[in-house]
């Protein structure tokens, strides 16, 4: 049984190694430079950079109570 068990594990490993190997591979310089390209195109959009406008902001603190 432990020698059945054995190849059945080695069947799958060797099957997971084939589908890994099918994966189509990218430069890591040509992905940097993707990354770098596409936060360039967005930084305008990006409110970590330019911020949240404190009309819209839901999290800006709120005045005090106002008795009227």
């Amino acid at each position: 049984m432990s020698a059945n068990t054995n190849i059945h594990a080695m069947r799958k490993l060797v099957q997971q190694l084939r589908f890994e190997a099918s994966f189509n591979r990218v430069k890591v310089s040509q992905s940097a430079a993707d990354l770098k390209q596409f936060c360039l195109q967005n930084a305008p959009q990006d409110p970590l950079l330019k911020g949240v406008p404190t009309s819209v902001n839901p999290f800006k603190t709120r005045s005090g109570c106002l008795l009227l």
